[in-house]
């Protein structure tokens, strides 16, 4: 069956909540090799103006992709990926922080289909114009 097969436009193909906590930070740091001390001390936090400790960007735009990745499994693949930053993900100490991704497709053609993320943390949208294309193995 071809991932193609059956999508319309505004259909929910995935939807997750994904928590971050200051351990997910660190793992992340370490994997990336982004130490950045704003991304686990409150105190630079702080001091550089920032409402606390955040999620690193790349962290958040992983973390928003991997629904879409899932679901397309072995019948498809990741062939563009893009969003814009629009809001810090703060991780508190103690409660994390939530990120709520739904994936809707957007827009099918006859190999691939742009599928929308919105990826909201709060009330509020993390990441904006996030759209993949995934492409069809055959």
């Amino acid at each position: 069956m071809s991932l193609l097969d059956g999508l319309e436009i505004g259909q929910i193909v995935a939807e997750r909540t994904v928590h971050l906590t200051r351990d997910s930070l660190v793992r992340y740091a370490g994997a990336s090799g982004d130490f950045n001390p704003i991304h686990y001390r409150d105190d630079v936090a702080a001091q550089v103006g920032l409402p606390g400790v955040l999620a690193h960007g790349m962290l958040t735009m992983g973390v928003a992709v991997q629904p879409v990745i899932d679901w397309a499994d072995a019948r498809g693949w990741v062939s563009d990926y893009q969003v814009r930053f629009t809001r810090p993900v703060v991780v508190d100490p103690a409660l994390g922080a939530d990120l709520t991704i739904t994936a809707k497709v957007a827009a099918v053609d006859d190999d691939a289909a742009r599928i929308d993320l919105t990826v909201t943390y709060g009330d509020q949208t993390v990441l904006g114009k996030a759209q993949v294309r995934v492409t069809t193995l055959a």
